[in-house]
């Protein structure tokens, strides 16, 4: 009974990993369009003597997408930063039980607070069509949209992490990620 259980909890956590890698590996492709719009701003603004706010700020919000959008797929793969001066000395179980309480306790309470807190300013931008201050500014609740959609993808990836943590320890799965890197 618990193990059918912790096997379609398993099926869930393979869900998640899929929609993040999906959404991670769509997402990485930001990095090589700021890089053109930074080129081409740089360009435009030095070799030109052309600026505009819009160009920075659209910079901007690729950062954001990328850094936001991301995360959940940085913690699938294990790349968030680590100490692994530490873990690297520990048990696999040790390492399992401090992502279980790390997630439980840490991760997912900060995470879910700033899902929570962030959802009412992408409305409010949203619902007041909110613009830069800037002459020649972007809308702004494009942005303030991706604070909370990157949180509930971080949130969705703690939850996968930590199932597959409790699967290991309960002796139904080996998670790779738990390897010290």
């Amino acid at each position: 009974m618990i193990a059918d259980r912790m096997r379609s909890l398993l099926a869930l956590s393979r869900a998640i990993d899929a929609l993040n890698g999906r959404i991670g590996r769509a997402v990485s492709w930001l990095v090589l369009g700021a890089v053109l719009v930074s080129a081409g701003n740089a360009l435009a603004r030095y070799g030109l003597d052309l600026s505009s706010n819009a160009w920075l700020e659209i910079q901007w919000y690729l950062f954001s997408a990328i850094f936001l959008l991301a995360a959940g797929w940085t913690l699938e793969r294990n790349a968030h930063v680590r100490i692994d001066v530490l873990s690297a000395r520990w048990s696999e179980r040790t390492r399992a039980w401090t992502d279980v309480l790390g997630g439980l306790l840490f991760l997912m309470p900060m995470a879910i607070l700033v899902l929570y807190f962030s959802w009412p300013m992408f409305v409010q931008s949203y619902v007041g069509h909110e613009m830069s201050s800037d002459a020649g500014g972007l809308v702004r609740w494009p942005v303030k949209l991706l604070i909370p959609a990157g949180f509930a993808l971080l949130v969705l990836q703690g939850a996968s992490e930590i199932i597959k943590r409790i699967a290991f320890l309960r002796g139904i799965a080996f998670d790779e990620n738990m390897r010290a890197g």
